[in-house]
């Protein structure tokens, strides 16, 4: 990883910070496993997702609440099934 993207990665890691561990959790889970090699195209999804309130995404996380968004919905099952 060349320090370019190690500084994104840094800045994505603050950026995802929640005010609740489990989305923290959530978030690093992608960021380790899947950021690097991910399309643009998810790349961006993530950070659609990062725009939304906490409470919704704890919500859809937890299966509480239905994800309104098809792209959003696909890209949380992908995190939920990442390895921990």
């Amino acid at each position: 990883m060349t320090p370019e993207e190690q500084a994104e990665l840094g800045r994505l890691r603050w950026r995802s910070r929640r005010g609740m561990r489990e989305l923290d959790v959530l978030f690093n889970r992608y960021l380790d496993h899947a950021w690097a090699q991910d399309s643009e195209e998810q790349r961006g999804v993530f950070l659609r997702l990062l725009d939304c309130e906490d409470d919704k995404l704890w919500r859809w996380f937890m299966g509480y609440e239905d994800v309104p968004d098809a792209e959003l919905a696909v890209f949380i099952r992908r995190v939920l099934d990442l390895p921990h």
